[in-house]
């Protein structure tokens, strides 16, 4: 008897393998044992084929991830009410279901645990035969998801509405429909050793080089991570110029944005689970440049531009050539104004850089407590902190009224250019520093050693500053200024690498 159990107890499956077994036994064992061990949220739904061959079947899911309802009527009851022919039997079994009994557009096999413990995970139902060593994957995923909304941090007054959800199904359909042809491909891939998360690189497969497409898959590729909660992950990554503040990869929420970039050449990843998708190669003059550009009328999108570009330059300049001239250079000031800023100053008993570093650490903290705590809360403190803080210390002569004018028209001009917000206050600390030591000398020696910076970079084999640095027309028509679209013909030279053309003029001729 004991050498009788030995052998029944080996015939099951071997120790340490990971392909099915024809026994639907040893297989819900496997599962219930080692796979899905102590995780309640696994259902094991047993049920029988019609007799007179009732064979054996079970229905693995992962509970609260997929249709109930659709899982009953187009799988259950079919399978339940089947006469299986005696002539099917071992794999054929498998086929035999998935062709000719469940009502699915889609059914895939898996032959090992391992497969089976990632699909589930993924939201999809596992059907699994006794005398069969396949099981049928059945699309069946369910869970709640985000209604296409617009994104709150990318609003506008004209141009869609559509924004990027968590569902990465949904995105990809966005982007499609904006993109209708055949030329638009999508790579898939999984990153992230426990998470294994999908990640779809999108492109136009007659516009976008090759060599730039293989380039983003490989470096996506050779991420070892645990997990990808967020594009975040991916963007850091793989990113140029790691230890550089300025982005090289750009992010958006809009898919009428990410379809503008992939028509221009450009190369799309969108991370399951995150609704920010990523574009590259991304270039400096990306950040002055807003969607609603190009559905307004050409002046006025570049009277808006314009005012980015100035925006900029007060947000990181402003407060630095402040300390320059009153510290170091006050003969440049008109007379009138020298003397009512020495009077304001007057009874101020720190000097210029403490007021300008400690006045814009309290913009920063009020800004970051107005991010983290709810909006109606959140609005109010920044507000009116804000307001109190200033007014308090002006009259306390804690702090000079033309400092706080500074501030003030400093911290507002890094919202007009929101992609470099960040940025802003690191150089314009920078800038700061360099002015409280060398005047305007040290404004002028960070500026050139910015420029340089930005000159080295490179994005994806980009050169970072490529459309700013040229003066070939067609490659500066939608830089500082944007010209009308009849004019804007061909794609950017440096990143459109097989077809240019974007436009034919009325009269058939093409631009050079």
């Amino acid at each position: 008897m004991f050498f009788w159990k030995q052998k029944s107890r080996d015939t099951t499956q071997p120790k340490g393998s990971d392909s099915l077994s024809p026994s639907l036994a040893a297989n819900l064992q496997k599962l219930q044992g080692e796979i899905f061990a102590n995780d309640e949220t696994i259902v094991y739904r047993r049920f029988k084929t019609k007799k007179p061959r009732a064979l054996d079947c079970a229905l693995v899911y992962a509970d609260n991830m997929v249709k109930h309802e659709y899982l009953s009527l187009s799988v259950l009851r079919p399978m339940m009410q089947a006469e299986v022919p005696g002539s099917v039997r071992g794999r054929q079994l498998a086929h035999y279901f998935a062709e000719q009994v469940i009502y699915s557009d889609d059914s895939q096999f898996v032959a090992s645990y391992s497969d089976i413990g990632d699909r589930i995970m993924e939201g999809v139902a596992v059907i699994l035969v006794d005398g069969c060593s396949l099981g049928i994957v059945v699309d069946a995923k369910g869970w709640a998801k985000r209604a296409v909304t617009e994104p709150p941090t990318e609003s506008v007054v004209r141009g869609p509405r559509q924004g990027f959800s968590e569902d990465l199904g949904v995105n990809i359909s966005m982007v499609r429909l904006k993109i209708a042809s055949p030329h638009f491909k999508t790579r898939f891939l999984s990153v992230g050793t426990q998470s294994k998360t999908r990640v779809a690189i999108m492109y136009l497969e007659n516009v976008t080089s090759m060599a730039l497409v293989e380039e983003v898959q490989r470096r996506i590729e050779q991420i070892k991570i645990d997990a990808v909660l967020d594009s975040g992950y991916i963007q850091e990554l793989i990113q140029d110029a790691p230890f550089s503040p300025f982005p090289t990869i750009g992010q958006t929420e809009r898919p009428d944005v990410v379809a503008a970039k992939i028509l221009e050449g450009r190369v799309a990843v969108l991370v399951d689970g995150s609704p920010f998708a990523l574009t590259m190669p991304y270039l400096l003059v990306e950040a002055f440049q807003a969607n609603e550009d190009y559905y307004n009328h050409w002046i006025i999108a570049s009277f808006h531009r314009l005012v980015r570009y100035i925006s900029f330059f007060i947000t990181t300049s402003t407060p630095a050539l402040y300390i320059a001239l009153i510290s170091y250079h006050p003969q440049l000031i008109p007379t009138n104004l020298v003397v009512s800023i020495a009077a304001a100053r007057k009874n101020t008993p720190f000097p210029g850089i403490v007021e300008v570093v400690g006045m814009g650490l309290v913009f920063e903290i009020l800004r970051e407590g107005g991010v983290r705590l709810p909006r109606p809360i959140g609005q109010a403190i920044s507000i009116v902190g804000a307001i109190v803080l200033g007014d308090a210390a002006v009259s306390a002569s804690l702090i000079s009224a033309p400092m706080i004018i500074v501030v003030g028209i400093t911290g507002v001009a890094g919202f007009v250019v929101p992609t470099l917000n960040d940025i802003s206050v690191l150089m314009r600390l920078f800038f700061v520093l360099l002015a409280a030591v060398l005047g305007l000398y040290g404004f002028v020696l960070g500026a050139i050693a910015i420029g340089l910076l930005l000159s080295s970079m490179e994005s994806f084999g980009v050169p970072y500053l490529s459309t700013m640095t040229t003066l070939v027309p067609q490659d500066v028509k939608d830089t500082l200024l944007r010209v009308p679209w009849w004019q804007m013909v061909l794609r950017p030279r440096f990143i459109a690498a097989k077809d240019r053309q974007r436009l034919t003029r009325s009269d058939g001729s093409k631009a050079t």
